[in-house]
């Protein structure tokens, strides 16, 4: 039998795609025996920390007149020497580049021999928005590293590229969706949560969805504007979750534009995938994604998804469950969502294919047989070295 692996995890917390992408595989890895341990500012959305073989390490960020900002990067290497000194870990998995993968280098010099192999997983803009004030020491510690991942080829070409580092030495395994959770209703029925968000007396019209931190590379303004003129031809409305430093901006341009009542801000919440399920098409106007987990957690609902054919977007959404657009095009973006989702049977045939993509492409077995792999063989080629 073969041994389960005592895993270190590093991730933020947040309700980006890293730490969802990395909570849904910490806790799937515990659910086939594995021991880990998750180190984070805060307890990540969607990791179910009270699993017996989950165990959450808070990073603690000191604060001091003298920071002007805290030492995160050594916070979190400290951590993991500490963590590495009181139990034995054989592997450490960062999620985002940056600084996680400088951290981990800084703890194995610290640990020395005893130092455990470091797997860096790549999901996006510490790729394709590097700092530049970050990229010699992001190169280093990426080069430093025992194993490489990407959630899709687009971003492994970009890496390979930023960072000099040869593409063989990057392994792309897409990410996954949890096919139970994010699923389609028995029956679909926007009025099942959706409607009663907007204020009485508005129109029964489409009601479209969107997910982000509200980055500025979300471009979530656009969906202001692609509003506008969707509701020339339809009476679309939009919910949006998440929070971040554009939400102020965009409230206040959808406020100006006089579509306050048909846009609904619900905020940071984990527990959206039972609306998502019931929204008639979701709107995702980013400006660069490394692969789309939102996107993705639409199709697996059963939601057609409308964006901008970006980085790796389009080796999720494919011809038939959703359209691509070229980038930062509202016109064709708003033509599109009109085109989708004004016919209940054009919306519902996409759905269906977009789901059926979700289950053949992204079911979470597959891609966490694959992360299994790629850590057992990295351990394996430091054992024959050692």
């Amino acid at each position: 039998m073969i041994p389960p692996m005592k895993l270190a995890v590093v991730c933020y917390p947040g309700l980006g795609g890293s730490g969802v992408v990395a909570s849904e595989l910490v806790n799937a890895l515990a659910a086939r025996g594995h021991h880990l341990h998750v180190l984070s500012t805060e307890v990540p959305e969607r990791l179910h920390a009270s699993a017996g073989d989950i165990f959450f390490e808070r990073v603690e960020v000191p604060t001091s007149p003298v920071f002007e900002h805290g030492p995160y990067d050594i916070a979190v290497a400290s951590h993991l020497v500490d963590l590495v000194r009181r139990t034995p870990i054989d592997l450490i998995h960062v999620h985002y580049a940056v600084p996680h993968a400088a951290s981990a280098l800084l703890a194995a010099h610290v640990l020395g021999p005893a130092a455990p192999a470091i797997v860096t997983t790549l999901h996006g803009t510490d790729v394709t928005r590097p700092h530049p004030s970050l990229q010699s020491i992001t190169a280093f510690a990426l080069a430093a590293c025992d194993g490489l991942t990407t959630p899709s080829s687009y971003l492994r070409g970009a890496a390979a590229a930023q960072f000099g580092i040869p593409a063989h030495r990057i392994e792309v395994i897409p990410n996954f969706v949890d096919l139970a959770r994010f699923a389609p209703p028995a029956v679909r029925d926007r009025r099942a949560g959706l409607t009663q968000l907007f204020a009485a007396g508005t129109d029964d019209g489409p009601i479209l969805f969107h997910v982000s931190n509200f980055r500025p590379i979300k471009r979530a303004h656009d969906l202001v504007d692609m509003l506008a003129v969707v509701r020339q031809s339809v009476p679309a409305r939009v919910v949006l979750v998440g929070d971040g430093p554009e939400r102020a901006a965009v409230e206040a341009r959808a406020q100006a534009m006089g579509l306050a009542d048909a846009m609904c801000f619900l905020g940071r919440r984990d527990d959206f995938a039972a609306l998502l399920a019931h929204a008639d098409g979701f709107v995702l106007p980013s400006e660069s994604e490394g692969f789309g987990v939102a996107a993705l957690e639409a199709m697996a609902s059963g939601v057609p998804v409308f964006g901008y054919g970006v980085g790796g977007l389009p080796e999720v959404v494919t011809p038939g469950t959703g359209v691509l657009v070229p980038c930062c095009d509202v016109e064709a973006l708003a033509a599109a969502v009109v085109a989708g989702v004004r016919h209940h049977e054009v919306r519902d045939e996409a759905g269906l294919a977009a789901r059926a993509r979700a289950e053949a492409q992204f079911g979470g077995e597959a891609a966490v047989d694959r992360y299994e792999a790629h850590f057992r063989s990295v351990l394996a080629r430091r054992a024959k070295a050692a």
